[in-house]
């Protein structure tokens, strides 16, 4: 009796779609909740579409939504908190236990989902209470998911150089490639090139995809600085955007404190440097191979290894902690927090001071300065009283 009376109502209600189930006869009815599930997957779907959302990530997303309710064995009008904290658990302890990140993302899609059929806008709740006698309702909540990524993005033991294991680093970079020219190998050309992007990666604050993609022409003056030149400000192409919406682009700004990197640069894009690869007519790529157009992530990873293990330095040091040396000695230099944050192309300003890790030397500096501004302003007021 209910499943003819379901038929009946979204015979007569879902808008768009009624030419689509009608297609496929009678027999397509037999079931209307999935009839009606399959309709909000789609409906979903289109409205990802009009966001400008990628294809695979829509794809992911709604396959994440089917896995939940085959979880659950309850439809959306259905759905309750407890089956959000049942599937996250297995999903969590299960054979193929998944990370924390890959947590959070499962409960953004449901949460995103839920969003949707309960938005009156689309007319899901009305149609299921009529349907149904029940409504969908958002079951994701922030006590039954995982915290925001900025509060636990960072591992413990990640922090970003000191400047003297900086300066070490770099030195062994040099040395590296110095003994190994002196050696006649041919490795000493890639070496450079590793080298002279590690240099960069840390003068940009940039992350390591942002810096593997970078063409020679994305660097460009910057119309303040004009003692820069062509070197004033780098358009990162391929800078890290939301869930499912792709690159964005970001402008980082070449700062005083980083200012050799306009020399080093221009050496690099000079005769002596990156055109002596074979192959650097073949693309635009700032960084290219022996054998193909760009080198990778990975090759970056294994020189940035092997560097700081001839330089002694400590393996919690990764590739990744030249981005947040890069944080940490921008604000020790005095800069304004929101300028890094625009630098980086942090989101959110927590993201930002996750990644800072100042020095004791700066901390103590910061403490006598405040002693010494209370210090004048007490003998100011002491001698406004004298007055």
């Amino acid at each position: 009796m209910r499943d003819s009376r379901a038929t009946l109502v979204f015979m007569q209600s879902v808008p768009g779609r009624l030419p689509e189930f009608l297609s496929n006869g009678v027999v397509g009815l037999l079931r209307p909740e999935d009839r009606v599930f399959e309709a909000m997957l789609d409906g979903w779907r289109a409205q990802m579409l009009a966001r400008g959302l990628g294809v695979p990530f829509i794809q992911s997303s709604c396959s994440l939504v089917s896995r939940f309710q085959e979880h659950s064995n309850e439809y959306p009008w259905a759905w309750q908190p407890i089956h959000v904290d049942e599937f996250l658990a297995d999903r969590r302890t299960g054979p193929k236990a998944v990370s924390v990140s890959t947590l959070r993302a499962n409960a953004g899609t449901i949460r995103a989902f839920c969003y949707y059929v309960t938005d009156e806008r689309y007319g899901w709740a009305a149609f299921c209470s009529k349907a149904f006698d029940d409504v969908p309702a958002q079951v994701v909540f922030e006590w039954n998911t995982p915290r925001h990524k900025t509060d636990d993005a960072i591992p413990a033991d990640r922090r970003s150089f000191t400047q003297t294991e900086l300066q070490t680093f770099f030195d062994a970079c040099d040395d590296l490639v110095d003994r190994e020219f002196a050696k006649g190998s041919k490795r000493w050309l890639p070496l450079m090139r590793d080298s002279t992007a590690f240099k960069v990666c840390y003068a940009y604050g940039l992350r390591r995809r942002e810096l593997s993609m970078l063409d020679y022409h994305d660097f460009g003056p910057n119309p303040h600085v004009g003692k820069y030149g062509r070197y004033g400000a780098v358009q990162v192409r391929y800078a890290k955007g939301m869930s499912g919406s792709g690159p964005r682009r970001r402008t980082v700004l070449t700062v005083p404190e980083f200012d050799w990197v306009v020399d080093l640069l221009g050496h690099w894009l000079s005769p002596q440097g990156r055109e002596q690869f074979a192959t650097a007519d073949r693309s635009a790529s700032l960084w290219p191979s022996e054998r193909a157009g760009a080198t990778g992530i990975r090759n970056f990873n294994r020189t940035f290894t092997t560097v700081r293990e001839l330089a002694g330095l400590p393996t919690e040091l990764k590739m990744h902690c030249l981005r947040h040396s890069y944080v940490t000695h921008l604000l020790e230099a005095g800069y304004d927090p929101m300028f890094v944050q625009q630098q980086v192309g942090h989101a959110y300003s927590s993201t930002t001071a996750l990644y800072t890790s100042v020095s004791a030397d700066f901390k103590q500096k910061t403490i006598q300065r405040m002693i010494q501004q209370r210090i004048v302003t007490r003998d100011e007021k002491d001698a406004g009283k004298g007055m």
